[in-house]
């Protein structure tokens, strides 16, 4: 058999040759190519067998198949409750009255089914209790009972980043673009089940902001009307912190601890170790206020901020100014 080859000077003999070095390297390659495939096989069986088995990590960490809440559940609760809250600006178009009475309608009865069954499954994970679905559908009502009051002070949130950042154009805008609205819709909702007792689904929610916007807020954190975050970018606010109202932060700012109190275990001990910040305070970029320390009222930190000691009503914390100094022989520090 003649192989063509468009090397003309090649004779039969060479062609049958590269023929037959052709069929052995296929044959060749092909057994290559079923013994990768058989090992892969093996390779992806034994390693299904070993990770089906429940190790002794996931026993002690109460984290066995069927009894987690669902991230992508806890994820579509948020979206419902953004189309409830501002409805228009997330999910369907509400063109009329009467459009708006129903999708929000439809989208609370599907938000009462999800939450419960989150809520039923948080308590099981988290604290080992199995609770009945009469307990779990009251806190979901309680929780309910609860959206109007969070609207309200969202919509604060709002007024308030529309008053201290002049790049505004809208409410609509704030809605739409600002971190600070993804940020405060999951902060205020989760904050709202934590006072309920819902273990553990309250950090997710925040995290999931956290994950996207860079600002972590805890849901522990008890934060007042009006509150704004202008861009935002590594904002942090810890536990135990106390915001009142009318307050405004800037990126890279730290509502953090400086130390913990230990028990005799050399476990820490969760006892209030965040700031204070009354009404009317504002913490410029970067800065850094560490502690149990009271923030007067209507007292402005500067950036670049270390603040670790109590500050009285009224104060300007602000940085000594750079001082720029010109050297005659061109020479500089």
């Amino acid at each position: 058999m003649k192989i063509f080859s468009p090397i003309s000077h090649f004779s039969e003999k060479s062609s049958n040759f590269i023929f037959f070095v052709g069929i052995c390297w296929r044959d060749e390659y092909l057994c290559a190519k079923f013994n990768t495939a058989m090992d892969k096989k093996e390779i992806l069986s034994k390693n299904v067998v070993l990770l089906s088995e429940v190790t002794e990590s996931e026993v002690r960490m109460q984290t066995q198949g069927g009894n987690q809440p669902s991230i992508e559940a806890i994820s579509r609760i948020i979206d419902l409750l953004k189309q409830i809250i501002f409805p228009g600006f997330f999910g369907a178009e509400i063109r009329d009255r009467e459009s708006r009475y129903y999708h929000i309608g439809v989208c609370m009865e599907e938000l009462e089914t999800r939450l419960k069954e989150q809520i039923r499954l948080s308590f099981k994970c988290f604290k080992g209790e199995n609770v009945c679905e009469d307990m779990s559908d009251e806190i979901a009502v309680k929780f309910i009972e609860m959206i109007p009051e969070i609207k309200r002070v969202l919509y604060t949130d709002i007024a308030a980043m529309s008053e201290t950042d002049p790049a505004v154009t809208s409410f609509s805008e704030i809605i739409f673009c600002y971190p600070v609205v993804q940020v405060m819709v999951n902060y205020r909702i989760a904050h709202a089940l934590l006072t309920l007792g819902v273990p553990v689904l309250p950090r997710i929610m925040t995290e999931m902001a956290h994950s996207k916007t860079g600002i972590d807020i805890h849901p522990g954190a008890q934060i007042g009307e009006y509150f704004s975050i202008d861009h935002g970018t590594g904002v942090v606010i810890g536990e135990t912190c106390i915001v009142g109202n009318h307050v405004t932060l800037y990126q890279g700012v730290t509502l953090g601890a400086k130390k913990f109190t230990y028990n005799e275990n050399g476990h820490p001990v969760n006892l209030p170790r965040h700031p204070i910040l009354e009404d009317n305070v504002t913490v410029y970029s970067n800065s850094s206020i560490l502690g149990r320390i009271t923030i007067g009222h209507d007292t402005v930190v500067g950036g670049n901020i270390w603040l670790t000691e109590a500050v009285p009503p009224y104060s300007r914390i602000i940085q000594q100014k750079a001082v720029s100094e010109t050297f005659t022989d061109g020479a500089g520090i």
